[in-house]
C-alpha cells in the first residue's frame, strides 16, 4: 500500500526573464508503508526539491503529491510526520532536552506526554548522559542524533531524512544506519535522499535515482542491477547516469 505518492509531479526554477531551471520533471513515485526507501542522486539531481514538494514547503509547477492519501499542506497529515532537513540549525545554548521540548511544545503535546517521550527518544538515541551539555559543545554526530530525536517527538508514522549521514564519521554513520532499521522494525516508514551509496545500500529497501531532475530508475537493489546489469550499487548508479546523459547528448546534438 502507498503511504507516499506522487503524480507527474514537476518543479520549474525561473532565473531571470526567461531561463528555466528543471528542479523536478513529471515523477511518479510510491513508497510503501514501513519500509526505507531512499531516494539518490548527485548534487542538484532533485532530491532536496522532491522531498520539500511533499511537505509543502515548495509549490509545485504541476502534478501532485500525496501523504497518507492527503495533499502536502494538510494540517492533519503533519502530524504524523516528522522531517531532518539537511544541515538543520539550533539555538547554540539550549541542551538536548530543552530542544526537545520545544518542538514538544509545537506539536501541543501535554507535560506528562512530552515528558516520557523526551526520556525515551534521549536514551534511543543514546544522548542520556548529554542532558546537560549544550548542543554548542556537540560533536557533528551528536547533532544528527538530537535532530532525529526532534523529528521523532511526535511519534510519525512517516520519517522524511534529507542526507542524515553528511558529515559523519564511520561511527556516526553505522550508528544513524542501527538507529534507522530500528525505527523500521517499529513500523516507521521512512523516506531518505543520500548520495552515500554504500549506506543506502545497507538500509534501502527500495531505491529512486535522480539526475538533472529527472527519476532515472526505481526498485529494488537486485532487481535493478539485474535490469542494468550492473555488479552493485555504484555501478548501477554510474550506468544510469551516463545513459541519461548519453541520450540527452544525442538529442541535444551535443559530443562529449
Amino acid at each position: 500500500m502507498a503511504i507516499i505518492e506522487t503524480k507527474e509531479l514537476t518543479k520549474h526554477y525561473i532565473l531571470g526573464r526567461k531561463k528555466i531551471v528543471v528542479g523536478l520533471e513529471k515523477v511518479n513515485l510510491e513508497i510503501n508503508q514501513g519500509e526505507i526507501f531512499g531516494i539518490l542522486g548527485p548534487n542538484g539531481s532533485g532530491k532536496t526539491t522532491c522531498l520539500k514538494l511533499l511537505l509543502g514547503i515548495l509549490f509545485p509547477t504541476s502534478g501532485e503529491a500525496y501523504i497518507m492519501g492527503r495533499p502536502p499542506h494538510d494540517i492533519e497529515m503533519k502530524q504524523h510526520v516528522g522531517f531532518l532537513p539537511e544541515n538543520p540549525y539550533y539555538y547554540d545554548y539550549l541542551t538536548g532536552p530543552e530542544l526537545l521540548w520545544f518542538y514538544a511544545g509545537l506539536f501541543g503535546l501535554d507535560i506528562d506526554t512530552a515528558k516520557k517521550r523526551i526520556e525515551y527518544l534521549l536514551e534511543l538515541v543514546e544522548l542520556h548522559t548529554a542532558k546537560r551539555l549544550h548542543l554548542r559543545h556537540y560533536s557533528k554526530g551528536m547533532l544528527e542524533r538530537i535532530g532525529l530525536a526532534a523529528s521523532l517527538i511526535n511519534d510519525p508514522e512517516i520519517l522524511i531524512l534529507d542526507e542524515p549521514t553528511t558529515g559523519l564519521d564511520p561511527i556516526g554513520c553505522r550508528d544513524t544506519r542501527n538507529l534507522l532499521l530500528k525505527l523500521k522494525e517499529q513500523g516507521k516508514t521512512i523516506l531518505l535522499s543520500s548520495h552515500f551509496l554504500s549506506e543506502v545500500e545497507r538500509v534501502c529497501d527500495r531505491i529512486a535515482i535522480f539526475h538533472r531532475g529527472y527519476l532515472l530508475a526505481t526498485g529494488t537493489l537486485d532487481g535493478l542491477n539485474k535490469q542494468y546489469q550492473a555488479e552493485n550499487l555504484e555501478d548501477l548508479f554510474v550506468k544510469t547516469i551516463c545513459k541519461f546523459d548519453n541520450q540527452q547528448n544525442v538529442t541535444t546534438g551535443e559530443t562529449t
